[in-house]
């Protein structure tokens, strides 16, 4: 096979696999005096690449310290000879929208909000599975021996970018991925191989345009602030880094903010315009777990339930989720956040129940969780200025993202 028609076979296998999106981005060879020679932007030459040194030295990673592998800047580092990236993509847009939001939820059980990446089965291991099975046929047909790793979050590749180059998206203003036919509801997956195959994007073919245009919802809707620019995250103020990648404490000034989040957060994603018709994906591994103990479902669970797990219960409910990632005392430490901003009142039934549950956490030898229920506590005491009005939620509503 030519590397054009190893590029068009591994596209239609992907598909095959269950991969909704597939494209190739060149890997300069070592050789090469710059990506010019190519005529396509090379990994190490992709422009974004070239500001990850300044937007690490703003802080921006928080305690994300696997960002600051050097191998970031170049594939060849991951892969000795790499010479091309495979980038997929697969829809995770199951159904549940507005109506699933905790503030339609039974008023007497205050509901909690998990990001849709988590609802389902963990995404790592549903594409490493399929990635791998696209590597084992691609040796199958192959004549040649070659080298080649899978990664989906798992390595020091950034996949968002990678994506762009091949051609399968844009980088919008909250730096997701953007597709015109599927939006942005995407997980990604990256082999990096020692092929050389043909680029997806043609000789002197820039990437998708841009088109989030004048646009600004995504940066408007974040109730964190955590844009500082347009296409620029501060992680340190995103509700995701918050509720997952941080294991200390959450600033204070940022509790109130976050609403009901229990896991991630989808907010940005919500508003987009180009998510209104984004497709809804039928694969089951996505569609959200509904079978816990007390009839919760992982989009709305009741928050005194989360607040109320034990390390054995976490790690139970949790196995094969993606958001297990947050650990046990992250995720308690979160449901604290949460009930302080349900804006249940006294004249709740539920009331009683929580402040009594806030209490006891309160007294916990862990100091994450006590220092955050005692917050919450304070929070929701009726001579509290500060206490959210009754429903009070940060989430997008119907009209929003429709």
């Amino acid at each position: 096979m030519t590397p054009a028609e190893q590029t068009r076979w591994i596209g239609e296998r992907a598909r095959a696999t269950g991969f909704d999106l597939c494209g190739v981005a060149p890997v300069a060879h070592e050789n090469s005096a710059s990506a010019d020679v190519q005529g396509v932007a090379s990994a190490e030459s992709f422009p974004e690449l070239d500001h990850l040194p300044e937007w690490l030295a703003r802080g921006y990673a928080g305690e994300m310290g696997y960002l600051h592998d050097p191998r970031r800047a170049d594939p060849r580092r991951v892969l000795n000879g790499a010479r091309s990236l495979i980038v997929v993509a697969l829809n995770y847009n199951s159904a549940p929208r507005a109506a699933a939001s905790p503030e339609n939820a039974d008023p007497e059980s205050p509901r909690g909000w998990i990001s849709r990446y988590a609802w389902g089965d963990d995404y790592h291991g549903v594409i490493q599975q399929k990635l791998q099975v696209l590597i084992s046929e691609m040796r199958a047909e192959f004549a040649e021996p070659f080298a080649a790793r899978a990664y989906t979050d798992t390595g020091p590749i950034i996949e968002r970018v990678a994506a762009k180059y091949a051609g399968l998206g844009w980088l919008a203003k909250n730096t997701c991925l953007i597709n015109s036919q599927l939006g942005s509801w995407l997980f990604l997956g990256v082999i990096v191989t020692t092929l050389v195959l043909e680029p997806t994007l043609a000789l002197g073919e820039p990437p998708p345009a841009d088109l989030c245009g004048t646009c600004t919802r995504c940066l408007d809707a974040c109730p964190t602030q955590a844009f500082p620019e347009p296409y620029v995250l501060d992680a340190r103020r995103c509700i995701s880094y918050l509720t997952i990648e941080l294991r200390g404490e959450i600033p204070e000034e940022l509790r109130p903010e976050m609403g009901r989040a229990v896991i991630g957060c989808d907010i940005c994603q919500d508003v987009c315009p180009w998510n209104r018709k984004a497709p809804v994906t039928s694969m089951a591994a996505f569609q959200p777990r509904s079978n816990l103990e007390n009839g919760s479902s992982f989009v709305t669970p009741e928050l005194e339930w989360l607040a109320s797990l034990s390390q054995q219960e976490f790690s139970a409910i949790f196995r094969g989720s993606a958001a297990k990632r947050a650990k046990w005392r992250g995720l308690v430490r979160n449901a604290c956040v949460a009930l302080g901003n349900s804006g249940i009142t006294p004249d709740r039934d539920a009331y009683s129940r929580v402040v009594r549950l806030l209490d006891r956490l309160a007294s916990s030898e862990d100091s994450l969780v006590s220092g955050h229920a005692r917050w919450a506590f304070a929070r929701l005491s009726p001579m509290n200025p500060a206490t959210p009005p009754p429903g009070a939620e940060n989430r997008p509503t119907a009209d929003e993202i429709s």
